[in-house]
């Protein structure tokens, strides 16, 4: 009776772990459904609808994935994992996210059929180790800025967008090779996209901001700059202060101190000011009259690009009181600094700091324009990416290549680790298959044909032109994708389906206000 009784729960709790498993595997999979028909250069878009109706076209898998309703928490996993792979080099969420659900998918079938889910992670870590390896031997680095590879990493990540690869390229020239390996810096963060604007690069600033009256000047030359990372108002008192004669005399002198402030701008020179803050009327008032162009309550990323640009260095309110000569020390300067009218906002130009390009992407609507600025911010992170780690064969090629040295890795493995590596063999496969599927062609026959190209020929680049069916070398044909995108996409799937495969069971938490005060739980 005993032994029936441990039998029983046994068999719950076997029961309770798969059913873990499945539901997660579902989850996952059904978010990867979501993106992968957009995946490859035949890929299609996908319309978001909100609760109010606002629609948003796009081909970005990353977009997808954060505008997305999502409730279950491995999904929610999974698009936290996507997250950190834009964060990180800027593009390669949908291949993570296909990676991921392949990789749990095929390790939920062998666990199933009784493979211990140890063992599975094990040959996991095994596979998705080696796959790695052979994608850093893969690597062609690129040589210098004008690399016919650099535009061409920029043109496949920017969805054949030639205008976008072009600006993308001339902007990363201008930048620098030092700027780029810069681990701050991201070129996607200069993309700014306008309706109704003409496609440009320049080195200088935009800021999404206008002059605070119609009286101040629009165009000013030879400049010179000031950032008040504060706001440029006098010191408040409180109402109580004010009611003795002693606050009220304090008050009057900080009238006068900012009055003395407000002089000694102009005294040095300044053209232009920047505040982080509220501008006083008083203080409006001044620099209009001394022809100072001001633009207030300026972002914190503004403020650090337009100091890096001009040479400034930012001050606080209190610093204004400064002499002259110390003052002169955060003064920066640029070429011109003027007010684009028609697309209400200041540009900032040549500035005697670091260079910054910002790439300015046209559109016709809004829709038109926030998904090409999505397409120019994929296209500069891949051009950065490939600068950084160099670039791989596209087209699904490097993973079935992988693929096959996992293969020949899982003749080495003993035990039932075997069937982790099996699943790392089997997932790597997928992109090609997936981007060959929205392309029209069989993914079966064409990941076959792939495999048994790269063994008969013994290169490891070919995969399926898109256009034709026709298995072709990737890296002729300029299909390049960023290294660095591809070793983190393998990472972040690797990961999400270790967490997810260690989970042995779902339970609800209860909330703290179904408990009521928890201080005084036992």
């Amino acid at each position: 009776m005993t032994n029936n009784i441990k039998q029983i729960a046994k068999a719950a709790e076997v029961e309770e772990r798969q059913s873990a498993l499945l539901s997660n595997a579902a989850a996952i999979q059904a978010l990867a459904s979501a993106v992968e028909g957009t995946l490859g250069p035949k890929g299609l878009d996908c319309m978001l609808v909100d609760r109010l109706g606002d629609v948003t076209i796009t081909n970005d898998g990353s977009a997808i994935l954060d505008k997305i309703d999502i409730n279950h928490p491995a999904a929610r996993m999974l698009v936290r994992a996507a997250k950190a792979q834009e964060e990180e080099v800027g593009d390669g969420t949908t291949t993570a996210t296909i990676l991921a659900s392949a990789l749990i998918a095929q390790a939920a079938n062998h666990i199933g059929k009784g493979v211990p889910v140890t063992k599975v992670i094990e040959g996991i870590g095994l596979g998705t180790r080696e796959a790695a390896s052979f994608i850093e031997e893969q690597s062609v680095g690129i040589q210098d800025l004008t690399d016919p590879m650099l535009r061409r990493a920029a043109l496949i990540s920017g969805r054949g967008n030639e205008d976008i690869a072009d600006l993308v390229v001339k902007a990363a020239q201008m930048v620098g090779i030092e700027k780029l390996l810069d681990p701050g810096f991201r070129l996607s963060g200069a993309i700014v996209a306008e309706e109704g604007a003409a496609n440009e690069v320049f080195n200088g600033l935009i800021i999404d901001k206008e002059p605070m009256n119609k009286q101040m000047p629009r165009d000013l030359r030879d400049v010179r700059v000031m950032i008040v990372d504060d706001a440029l108002e006098p010191e408040k008192m409180e109402d109580e202060a004010m009611r003795s004669e002693s606050g009220f005399a304090r008050y009057a002198q900080h009238q006068d101190e900012f009055a003395e402030s407000l002089r000694r701008i102009p005294e040095l020179g300044v053209r232009f000011v920047a505040v982080a803050k509220g501008i006083h009327d008083t203080a409006e008032e001044a620099l209009t009259e001394a022809g100072v162009m001001a633009v207030r309550r300026v972002s914190s990323r503004d403020i650090a690009r337009l100091a890096e640009h001009t040479g400034a260095r930012p001050i606080k309110r209190s610093g204004l009181k400064k002499d002259t000569d110390e003052l002169a020390k955060f003064v920066g300067s640029c070429l011109r600094v003027y007010q684009d009218e028609r697309l209400e906002h200041v540009r900032i130009v040549g500035g005697t700091g670091k260079p910054a390009a910002t790439i300015l992407v046209g559109a016709s609507t809004r829709e038109v324009r926030d998904e090409r600025e999505r397409i120019a911010q994929d296209a500069a992170a891949a051009a950065q990416a490939a600068v950084r780690g160099g670039v791989v064969a596209g087209g699904g090629a490097v993973e079935i290549g992988a693929a096959r040295n996992v293969q020949r890795l899982r003749e080495n493995v003993k035990g039932m680790a075997a069937y982790g590596v099996d699943c790392v063999e089997e997932a790597l496969k997928r992109p090609l298959a997936q981007i060959v599927a929205n392309a029209g062609f069989n993914p079966l026959e064409k990941v076959e044909d792939v495999i048994s190209a790269q063994s008969e020929h013994g290169n490891l680049c070919l995969a399926v032109d898109c256009d034709d069916g026709a298995v072709s070398d990737m890296m002729k044909a300029g299909v390049v994708d960023p290294t660095a995108v591809k070793l983190h996409a393998l990472k972040a799937a690797a990961e999400i389906a270790d967490a997810v495969l260690r989970i042995n069971t779902i339970i609800r938490k209860r909330s703290d206000a179904d408990t009521g005060n928890t201080n005084d739980a036992p």
